[in-house]
């Protein structure tokens, strides 16, 4: 048994698919880049300090964390604040490649608990895009809550012409990483498959 420190359900799914046992728990944190930040200390960054602040309230359990970024010439982007900024992001990607970054984080609780991470780094290629597309991809209402404004696993994959990497990476929680991490701290995913994963506190 786990805590996943995140309250997105794609998350939650992506976990429960490889039969890990969790209750979930969030914390709530300023995740604003600093200034000149690079994108892979960003999202290393993120996924601690996420993992870090759940495990001060919630002990007992270790503690999964994750975090996505949407990186286009060097620049973050994040979830998008409004309507226009959501299509500003969409309309950048369009007929060109960008790179999704998710870092995945685990921390053991106790003053000497273990603390490792995992980096997934890829490369999304979107197809030209139209104006009405986007908006009607926005009207969906999928876009609000995801970096990038976009879902892999959503609508937007009619936009995805090709993708390098992890689909579970893009989709918010890199599985091969996640496992790798669960595995080095002791939890064998196998024991679990075919078990009901998910118990809320």
């Amino acid at each position: 048994m786990i805590c996943l420190g995140s309250a997105s359900p794609r998350r939650a799914e992506l976990l429960t698919r490889i039969g890990v046992s969790y209750v979930v728990h969030t914390a709530d944190l300023d995740e604003t880049p600093k200034p000149g930040e690079a994108a892979e200390v960003y999202v290393l960054r993120m996924a601690l300090e996420k993992a870090a602040a759940v495990l001060g309230e919630n002990p007992g359990l270790p503690v999964l964390a994750a975090d996505t970024a949407v990186v286009v010439d060097g620049e973050i982007l994040g979830k998008p604040r409004d309507q226009v900024d959501g299509l500003a992001m969409l309309a950048r990607l369009s007929g060109r490649a960008h790179h999704v970054l998710t870092s995945v984080a685990l921390l053991e609780p106790g003053a000497e608990g273990r603390c490792a991470s995992r980096l997934s780094v890829n490369k999304v290629v979107f197809r030209c895009t139209s104006e009405a597309e986007r908006l009607a991809y926005w009207h969906t209402g999928e876009p609000v809550d995801k970096a990038g404004a976009y879902g892999v696993q959503g609508y937007a994959a009619i936009f995805i012409k090709r993708l390098e990497g992890s689909f579970s990476g893009v989709m918010g929680l890199p599985l091969f990483e996640t496992a790798e991490l669960l595995r080095e701290f002791g939890i064998n995913l196998c024991d679990n498959w075919g078990v009901s994963a998910r118990t809320d506190n």
